[in-house]
């Protein structure tokens, strides 16, 4: 059975395919070969296509007309809600309800039928078409079934050996929304398309300009299961390029956020991209299925709570991100916990109330001994000393305290003074700044853990004055968001889907971990494609920091996004990356590969995007990063429209990109320049290259001046 990927369900059929796809309806085996094929002229297929077009026709009224009654309730929300904080909530609800609801027109509603035969108790005799949301008439009877639903499960799970039920599945061709063609396969009768289905194929091999689109009409039965795992659950898959890994991350997160609607509009669902180009390319796949709460973010982005105005030395990089920096800032910040000394001493009007030195003691062991976050347990500290003096003043009076005297007393400063001493306020920033600003405080607390030479790395020739005026690095942000999540804890997420994650530090990883430390994760990446200098080499060990070391392991490898021919060529570089994962495949014999030695890099490069022109699809230009103005400027010069990453202009085919920034994107056709540029120009240059070359799902041309890199040849 063939792997789905990354992209959406509108099917764009040639019109001469059409009307074959309509004879074939139903007609081919699992064996793959047609079977006697009805004439093209059967009424009988024309009636049912007219009939699918008029289901489509009355599921989209159907759905303006639920989208219209919601738009109706939040105009009146506010008359008939109680009081403001009501009416507040209740047009956030509608609010939610009525973007859920839109319609594009250019989007099937339904991609798929399901026809129950007799065997199924529970839906004998039924038929569900099955599409991106629930639709349902006046009434209140479905006209279109979630993907999600539980029934739908048997549009992606069906087979001959297993048919659940289904006497007949039906896919639909659609064409800019219109509905162009049918192919049925009969479970019943042994009849089952697989790799053969030409509707299937062709949704997969389909052009994509653009943002990411969604894979509800083609995801295939391994997909199927992760998509459908337990809120529970955390996973990762190790998924080769072009397995859809990132496609079941989203899909996974849109079907618990159906099944578990409520309990996660509570807690959240974060998703965590490699860059913002990644995130703004799978921006759309989430509303396109209903779902438009969800969070987006990088990890840098994750843990912004200082500007980064500086970059550190690889080495020094290197060092922050390991995980012993954890042990160190904790050591650090509970060192400034100190044992009481003296006793506390209140004047209240006539009377002196006194905590002696051994209860005060007593009152900061407990509270180390409970775990709390450092701030949480100042406040504890606190709260316990005004109990200690409320105790006495109900001994002594008969009578409670007022909760004006006791906010006073927290206050007081013999309460607050002895805090200072023995239990300080610390900020996150500030704890950093004193660790890498003084010699003796880093070596106290690094202790055992770092050398002479790894604290000589850490500490700042000429600290800054203070944490504010401090020109912090991307690293430091980590380990101030380290902190932080030792003085308080943050908030966590009901479930994380985290991509590209071959790439995280195990502090980035332990960032994500204080996020979703009472949720689900769901761990996507391919260790082959880790080009950080402290990208994994063994799942285990990112899990473990992601406080999920029980989370199974699941490879993809085999996909259609990427042909066949591009996927040989990029796996010669696997022996090279010691990393232990399997080498991917294909099932698609379609696409080019075409590389060549050239004289003149530029404009062979130009003369290759002029070709790909006059195909359909993307284009992009990847090189190494300080190639690409060039590159850039060359194409304008050239008269063709170019855009970038980041910046994607309307009607730009043509993308030039930085082979750093190319992670986790697509192309249908792919012009690399100069890999032996892209190798040099990092220590894991070959691992870029390797997802520089995947990038392509049409037609891969390298173009080389320089000789290719050894692996390659």
């Amino acid at each position: 059975m063939t792997l789905a990927t990354d992209q959406q369900s509108t099917d764009q059929q040639s019109t001469d395919q059409q009307s074959t796809d309509q004879q074939s309806a139903g007609q081919q085996s699992a064996s793959g070969p047609n079977v006697d094929p009805q004439p093209a002229q059967d009424p009988g297929l024309d009636e049912q296509l007219a009939a699918e077009r008029a289901h489509l026709d009355g599921s989209r009224t159907a759905l303006r007309r639920m989208r219209e009654r919601a738009e109706a309730l939040f105009a009146t929300g506010a008359q008939v809600a109680g009081d403001p904080f009501a009416a507040e909530t209740l047009g956030r609800t509608l609010s939610r309800r009525v973007a859920e609801l839109a319609d594009d027109p250019t989007t099937p509603l339904f991609f798929g039928r399901l026809d129950f035969g007799q065997a199924d108790p529970d839906h004998a005799g039924r038929r569900y078409h099955i599409g991106r949301r629930h639709v349902t008439d006046e009434i209140g009877e479905p006209l279109v079934l979630d993907w999600r639903a539980p029934v739908s499960r048997s549009f992606y799970r069906a087979s001959v050996r297993d048919p659940q039920g289904v006497a007949t599945r039906r896919r639909f061709g659609f064409a800019n929304g219109v509905l162009t063609s049918f192919e049925d396969e009969h479970l019943d009768r042994g009849e089952e398309l697989g790799t053969t289905s030409r509707i299937l194929t062709a949704e997969i091999e389909r052009p994509r300009v653009g943002p990411m689109r969604d894979i509800v009409a083609t995801i295939q039965p391994e997909q199927d299961e992760l998509v459908r795992a337990e809120l529970a659950e955390s996973i990762c898959v190790q998924g080769a390029p072009g397995t859809g890994k990132t496609a079941v991350g989203l899909h996974r997160a849109a079907y618990l956020l159906y099944l578990h609607r409520e309990r996660l509009r509570r807690s959240g669902v974060l998703i965590i991209g490699p860059n913002r180009a990644f995130l703004s390319y799978i921006a759309a796949v989430l509303p396109a299925l209903g779902e438009v709460e969800v969070e987006q973010s990088t990890v840098e982005d994750l843990v912004a709570r200082v500007p980064v105005r500086a970059v550190d030395d690889p080495a020094t990089a290197a060092l922050k991100h390991d995980p012993r920096l954890a042990e160190v800032l904790c050591r650090a910040l509970w060192g400034y916990v100190r044992k009481p000394e003296e006793p506390i001493v209140l004047s209240d009007g006539s009377f002196r109330w006194r905590i002696g030195a051994d209860a005060l003691r007593r009152v900061v062991d407990e509270a180390r001994r409970e775990g709390l976050p450092y701030g949480t347990g100042r406040e504890r500290v606190r709260a316990r000393v005004v109990g200690l003096l409320q105790q006495q003043v109900e001994a002594r009076r008969a009578e409670s305290p007022s909760d004006t005297w006791l906010r006073r007393t927290g206050r007081s400063r013999p309460v607050a003074g002895f805090l200072d001493e023995v239990w300080p306020a610390v900020t996150p920033e500030g704890l950093l700044h004193s660790l890498f600003s003084d010699p003796a405080l880093l070596a106290d607390a690094a202790g055992d853990l770092l050398t002479a030479e790894e604290q000589a790395l850490l500490l700042w020739a000429k600290p800054a004055r203070t944490p504010k005026a401090t020109k912090w690095t991307a690293a430091d942000a980590v380990l101030i968001d380290e902190a932080a999540g030792l003085v308080e804890r943050p908030a966590s997420f009901g479930h994380v889907v985290v991509d590209e994650a071959q790439d995280l530090s195990p502090m980035q990883c332990r960032a994500i971990a204080r996020r979703s430390e009472h949720g689900s994760i769901t761990l996507l990446g391919d260790l082959a494609q880790g080009t950080a200098p402290w990208a994994a080499r063994d799942w285990r060990d990112s899990l473990a920091h992601l406080g999920k070391p029980d989370a199974a392991v699941v490879p993809l490898t085999v996909g259609f996004r990427v042909p066949a021919a591009v996927v040989a060529f990029a796996n010669r570089l696997l022996p090279a990356l010691a990393v232990d994962v399997p080498p991917a495949e294909s099932l698609r014999r379609d696409g080019a590969l075409d590389i060549r030695t050239v004289t003149e890099l530029t404009a062979a490069t130009v003369a290759e995007v002029r070709a790909a022109l006059a195909h359909d699809g993307s284009i992009a230009v990847i090189a190494a990063d300080d190639a690409v103005d060039g590159l850039r400027a060359a194409l304008t010069d050239a008269g063709i429209t170019t855009a970038t990453v980041d910046d994607v202009e309307a009607g730009a085919r043509v993308t030039v990109v930085p082979a750093t920034l190319v992670k986790g994107l697509e192309y249908d056709h792919v012009i690399v320049a100069e890999p032996a540029a892209i190798v040099a120009a990092e220590p894991r240059g070959l691992h870029r290259l390797y997802v520089v070359l995947t990038r392509a799902v049409s037609r891969l041309a390298v173009l080389h001046r320089d000789p290719l890199p050894d692996p390659l040849t």
